[in-house]
């Protein structure tokens, strides 16, 4: 049997910071499982990846402690960020970076180079890694996330229900959909933005001053996270997702949107537009608009909301991206594969 060591933040079940890279750790844990692997999970608890001397010091006793010979997968949030600490127990255990995010700094470069194999979370990630750093073309395997089935939406003819879902952070660009939405306020909508609240106390609260300005409180709300059963009473009651991100590697709310036959709204940054994909009719189940652009955007919501034929349009485009839509054993098949290749190494 098949025994691999995981390296996790320590925060990868805390409903109150739910994170598309904690919830794709989580899936690629109890995949591993189910396929017989026995998965030995080690959070490490920190501000990572800005970690103190006491979670460096938790980090390498938890590597003195493993095995050697031992496969080792570790969240890039911890591994991109400590190569001093990595770098002595690369030639006994099989260490396998999870990229999800570049950071794109000497530090990580460090850590990807000494590991026996890297895997990332989506094609775009891929490129960008192989670009930065020059890595061999057999070291990075893509393990897309997958996406759990769900019911479809079914919308309100108006299409005025607006959803975002993330962690309301600078980075998410909630700033940016708050111009937007300042924008079109002559238009009859509401908007959910459902996520963390806790990860950027200032930024919140100049974003709520900014909403309170320009007179949307009571149509624009901070609903705090979602998990389970509650996240999906807010998809199932959305016209439209808005993922109005300055940077994302992949998106896992699109897909999560798009497995409800919702259409989506983003930017063209990063991952996005893969992540969006095509109807098999060759049709965007959404719109993209440039990332960091209020006008861009209010402009694409101002189409949504007055153009009937185009929510029909999109709506359909998306209950047919739908059906392409691959879920998480996939995901879980090509990791596994990355960690055997990396062992036999």
């Amino acid at each position: 049997m098949s025994v691999v060591h995981v390296v996790l933040p320590g925060d990868i079940d805390d409903p109150a910071t739910p994170s598309g890279g904690n919830a794709y750790d989580r899936q690629v844990c109890r995949g591993l499982a189910g396929r017989g692997w026995t998965v030995r999970e080690h959070p490490v608890p920190g501000a990572w990846p800005h970690p103190g001397a006491p979670e460096r010091a938790a980090l390498a006793a938890v590597l003195a402690g493993l095995p050697d010979g031992a496969p080792v997968l570790l969240d890039g949030l911890v591994a991109s960020t400590v190569p001093e600490l990595l770098t002595p127990h690369a030639r006994r255990l099989r260490l396998v970076p999870l990229v999800h995010l570049p950071r794109e700094d000497h530090a990580e470069a460090r850590a990807l180079a000494v590991a026996a194999g890297v895997v990332a979370t989506s094609e775009w990630t891929r490129r960008r890694l192989h670009d930065r750093y020059a890595l061999p073309a057999d070291r990075v395997t893509v393990a897309a996330p997958g996406v759990t089935p769900a019911p479809l939406t079914s919308g309100s003819p108006a299409g005025t229900r607006l959803l975002c879902v993330a962690a309301v952070t600078p980075l998410k660009g909630h700033d940016v959909l708050a111009a937007a939405l300042a924008g079109i306020a002559d238009l009859d909508w509401s908007c959910a933005c459902v996520g963390a609240l806790s990860r950027d106390p200032d930024f919140v609260a100049g974003l709520r001053g900014r909403l309170a300005a320009d007179g949307l409180t009571d149509r624009v709300h901070l609903s705090g996270p979602r998990v389970g059963a509650e996240l999906d009473v807010a998809y199932a009651a959305a016209d439209l997702l808005i993922v109005p991100s300055r940077r994302e590697t992949y998106g896992m709310v699109v897909t999560e949107a798009l497995a409800r036959g919702l259409p989506v709204l983003c930017s063209d940054t990063g991952g996005l537009p893969d992540t969006l994909g095509y109807a098999p009719d060759g049709t965007r189940p959404g719109l993209l608009v440039p990332a960091d652009d209020p006008a861009a955007l209010a402009g694409a919501l101002r189409r949504w909301l007055t153009r009937p034929e185009l929510r029909a349009g999109l709506r359909h485009a998306a209950r047919q991206r739908r059906d392409t839509l691959t879920d998480w054993t996939v995901t879980v098949d090509r990791l596994a594969a990355a960690l055997k290749e990396a062992t036999a190494s």
